[in-house]
């Protein structure tokens, strides 16, 4: 009999300690810790980023559904859809009986998502505001879909082009970026932004880092007083903005007079997914070049 309640005890020790090595455990990008009994089989993406990231973290199998614009990869688009980033369909999303949903902290509407975790479901938010909480992103995705070594080699490999980037470009001689989201009316971004981290990794100096507000507007005026060496812009079109060259009215702008009008396409450095590493190799490229026309002129 006592060797049976030793069986008894140490099975429910056992139990015990395969349950805590099933649960799993990260901290999001609003800083709250996230819990999953087990690793997740049915996640629904809110936001095309995330979509990217579960991919690269090997988790784009397990995606149930997702919102307009997840285009990539290829497979993302065969997913279904649950809204956008300015509605989500709750009862679509509801029906898919997800156990995750990852979130954009900030691009989807806050009470939806207050309504779907008071439902009971796990949520976890994503909004990266330096280079490497991309990095961390894909290792936590991985964590919480059960495929951890896809992510740590996606993360891994992310972090040494960062690296190499770094190396070559970050310490040169600065170069001031005006970085032009759209044009009517001016948007830009602060140095709190991804964007602003992918300019300093290039050895760029953003001219509007100290504004308060993250993508705040800008007036025409003070984009000319800044007179930035470089100014840089994306288009939800995919190709080179018609607009960029209304910097040529100015003539004695130095971006406009050493010919430093750039554009990098949106989906790869407005998205905070894993293809913003490109886009910022695009950026360094450009920078230098703009750096040579400065300096060496």
């Amino acid at each position: 009999m006592r060797f049976r309640n030793l069986q008894a005890v140490f099975g429910a020790l056992l139990l015990g300690a395969c349950a805590a090595q099933a649960q799993v455990v990260v901290v999001d990008d609003a800083g709250e810790t996230v819990r999953l009994e087990r690793p997740a089989r049915r996640i629904v993406s809110l936001a095309p980023h995330v979509t990217e990231q579960l991919f690269a973290a090997g988790a784009g199998a397990r995606i149930v559904g997702a919102v307009e614009y997840s285009d990539y990869p290829p497979e993302a688009r065969r997913i279904p859809r649950v809204g956008d980033n300015r509605a989500i369909d709750i009862e679509r999303v509801l029906a898919m009986k997800p156990d995750l949903i990852v979130a954009w902290f900030h691009g989807n509407v806050g009470r939806q998502i207050d309504q779907v975790r008071s439902l009971g479901l796990p949520v976890y938010y994503s909004q990266p505001r330096t280079i490497e909480d991309i990095a961390r992103g894909l290792e936590n995705m991985g964590t919480l879909a059960g495929t951890g070594k896809i992510a740590s080699g996606a993360a891994r490999g992310f972090r040494e082009r960062v690296r190499s980037l770094r190396e070559r470009y970050g310490t040169r001689e600065p170069v001031s970026v005006f970085y032009e989201i759209w044009n009517r009316p001016l948007y830009t971004v602060n140095g709190e932004h991804l964007i602003s981290d992918v300019i300093r990794l290039c050895g760029g100096r953003n001219v509007f880092a100290e504004l308060r507000v993250l993508a705040p507007t800008v007036a025409q005026e003070a984009v000319l007083k800044a007179d930035p060496v470089a100014i840089v812009a994306s288009d939800i079109a995919g190709a080179r903005p018609e607009w960029l060259d209304d910097w040529k009215e100015w003539p004695d702008l130095q971006a406009v007079k050493l010919d430093n009008l750039f554009f990098i396409e949106s989906d790869l450095i407005n998205r905070h997914g894993p293809r913003i590493v490109e886009a910022a190799r695009q950026l360094c490229e450009m920078l230098d070049r703009a750096r040579i026309r400065k300096f060496r002129r």
